[in-house]
């Protein structure tokens, strides 16, 4: 990688590269601001020629897409990073992921095309591992969510405690196939949820449908559930999710 450049005399952005990565195993306890701090000592140490913002108070140009909550991890995080220099996106990628800790990881990297990356990110698809609940107890519970038309929950916000509609953002709920239980089960019994989401304002969270399921039939998990993204993008008619880089990768070559 190039060295990276200090932020006196602003160069332009010559190339955005758009990144996807992972928040695993412990790692999932890292809050978004700790997180951009650490991904900010990985540029420097990785020497990426990052651009830099105008101004008394310069700032690397790093765009953030929907991150995930502080307890959950993620397969599918996203960010945008605009380039004094042009590099080749897996060197890029390879050299970042070694300057991360381990559960930090840079899965791919891609040059950004046209468009806005948010633009591409209307809905996440999550799993919710609800330990020692048999699983038929999550299906009734979902099918009492299901049935009902609005699950009004409640969360502290910035603007105080918030009543709202954790159901109508909801796409696609279900208890999925138990065939691999986590191993954190132990023998135990462990229903495993799959949860598509919209992103609506306010944001409903995965804790808040659970909150919903609480509300809806009772369900209150003896311990707490793990709850990981799967994928995040656009989502279809058919309530598939199209991934947000499939406009920026290049065309595979015919054999």
């Amino acid at each position: 990688m190039a060295k990276n450049q200090p932020p006196g005399g602003q160069a332009p952005v010559v190339q955005r590269i758009r990144l996807r990565y992972a928040k695993r195993g412990p790692l999932r306890f890292t809050s978004h601001r700790d997180f951009a701090r650490a991904f900010e000592r990985g540029l420097q140490r990785a020497a990426v020629p990052i651009a830099f913002s105008q101004g008394f108070n310069p700032h690397p140009k790093i765009s953030y897409a929907s991150a995930a909550p502080t307890g959950v991890g993620s397969e599918a995080e996203y960010l945008e990073i605009g380039l004094q220099a042009e590099v080749d996106p897996e060197q890029l990628r390879l050299a970042l992921d070694a300057a991360l800790s381990p559960g930090l990881d840079i899965v791919e990297a891609v040059v950004a095309g046209p468009g806005s990356l948010a633009d591409r990110i209307d809905a996440s698809r999550w799993r919710i591992e609800l330990f020692s609940v048999d699983p038929p107890v999550a299906e009734a519970a979902v099918k009492a969510f299901l049935e009902l038309d609005e699950v009004l929950v409640e969360r502290m916000t910035k603007q105080g405690r918030r009543s709202f509609d954790a159901r109508s953002a909801v796409t696609h709920i279900a208890v999925t196939d138990q065939s691999a239980v986590p191993s954190e089960a132990d023998g135990a019994p462990c229903a495993i949820i799959d949860l598509v989401v919209r992103q609506v304002t306010p944001a409903v969270r995965p804790d808040d449908v659970l909150s919903g399921l609480r509300v809806a039939a009772g369900l209150e998990p003896p311990v707490p559930p793990r709850v990981t993204r799967l994928a995040q993008g656009t989502l279809t008619a058919q309530g598939e999710l199209v991934d947000p880089l499939d406009a920026d990768r290049e065309p595979a070559l015919p054999g």
